[in-house]
């Protein structure tokens, strides 16, 4: 109930300025209306106005309170919305009666319905209009001409309905428009985290390329750094050959994670946005693994390099490569074997050792078989790394080469 008697929405020092105005540009609009409607101008004949039952004299200071009391009131319209209106209702309906024939303007009960269908709900702004309209068909008018009375009537009630539209129209348009708004903000709070979760998605993608080249470089350096040491008085030759090795690993790496973090570059500077490294260079992985005393049996006679698209190749050589430093890591094995082909649709790829095989818990030494199955997952293949029924490890991958069956974004 104290809602509907006083509104509780806080109003600002301009709002109030504002309503002020329209309280007092109102009072100004009923006087000016006044003092026409008793001149000659509008109606010059006397007799006509004497049937009318319209004065012939200027309006006393009893009419210009009745204008105030019908439109002063408003500047509270909109923070007690149904007094205003209830009190110049009453106002100015009681004064007519009392005013020996002065007409006031109805613009007071006109703004104070509007701001009811503006501020209130759909119910009260009918509620109002009901009653307006009720209250101006049954209270006659200040005026002898039954005539003219009609009309008066009629003219009122007109704008008093066309007050509660223009009033409830006005706050349909704000609700929508403001709903467009949260809409518009809501959608681009979305962009904005859809964007930061592939910014992050992305930074996750460069860890884990960056975890494979180290991972796979460091292990080889390591490998090669061991024969160096254990042949530099035996045979320095061989030790020297050991040494450049490491050099061009180191080198090799260097240029992968180079070419990698040169996408992250910003300003005038020109990214290196081409691939890293693919299936050309598995020679690389076949020769890590001999240099850690394994044995390796490679296969790619099946392989289409020209049917497999960029992105496909270099997942699958990260894919062989991270296979690779787990074998060398963790398998202890003696031999191992990598498959390329392509199968009809499908390019596939197998990774299998002869080593004790590994727990979940050792399977990889951290990013391993996660980062393949995040490669996989993003180009709807399938990925399976597991223990073999005899002795050793195996990793298999198949990757759909068509439209159709990916999902490549």
């Amino acid at each position: 109930m104290e809602d509907f008697l006083i509104n509780s929405k806080k109003l600002t020092a301009a709002d109030w300025l504002f309503d002020a105005a329209v309280a007092l540009g109102a009072f100004a609009f009923g006087c000016a209306q006044l003092l026409l409607t008793l001149s000659s101008v509008v109606m010059p004949d006397e007799l006509f106005r004497q049937l009318l039952g319209i004065p012939n004299s200027m309006p006393q200071t009893g009419a210009y309170v009745a204008v105030g009391l019908t439109t002063l009131p408003l500047v509270a319209r909109r923070k007690s919305p149904w007094l205003v209106f209830i009190f110049v209702m009453i106002a100015f309906l009681g004064t007519q009666s009392v005013l020996n024939g002065y007409t006031l303007a109805v613009l007071g009960p006109i703004i104070a319905l509007f701001t009811i269908a503006h501020e209130r709900d759909r119910t009260e702004a009918i509620v109002a209009t009901v009653l307006a309209v009720a209250s101006l068909l049954f209270i006659a008018p200040p005026t002898k001409s039954e005539s003219l009375a009609d009309l008066m009537r009629l003219q009122n009630v007109t704008y008093m309905v066309a007050a509660a539209l223009g009033g409830f129209a006005l706050r349909t348009h704000q609700e929508y428009v403001l709903e467009t708004e949260q809409r518009a903000i809501a959608a681009e709070k979305s962009r904005e985290e859809e964007a930061a979760r592939r910014v992050e998605a992305e930074r996750v993608r460069i860890a884990r390329e960056i975890h494979d080249i180290t991972a796979h470089s460091l292990s080889a350096v390591s490998i090669q750094a061991a024969a160096a040491d254990r042949l530099i008085d035996k045979d320095p030759k061989a030790a020297k050959e050991a040494i450049g090795t490491i050099r061009a690993t180191s080198k090799d790496a260097l240029e992968e994670i180079r070419s990698m973090i040169g996408v992250l570059r910003s300003g005038d500077a020109q990214a290196e946005t081409a691939p890293t490294v693919g299936t050309e260079r598995m020679a690389d992985i076949v020769s890590y693994l001999e240099d850690a005393g394994i044995e390796v049996d490679y296969d790619d006679s099946g392989f289409d390099r020209e049917r497999v698209p960029a992105y496909i190749d270099v997942a699958l050589f990260g894919i062989a490569r991270e296979a690779a430093t787990n074998i060398v890591k963790h398998a202890q094995a003696s031999h191992a074997s990598i498959r390329l082909a392509v199968d009809g649709e499908t390019v596939r790829l197998s990774v299998e050792d002869d080593g004790c095989g590994r727990s979940d818990e050792g399977a990889t030494d951290g990013h391993g078989i996660e980062g393949m199955n995040e490669r996989v997952s993003l180009l709807d293949g399938t990925i399976t790394a597991h223990n073999r029924a005899g002795k050793g490890f195996a990793v298999r991958v198949g990757i759909p080469l068509t439209e159709a069956g990916r999902n490549h974004g």
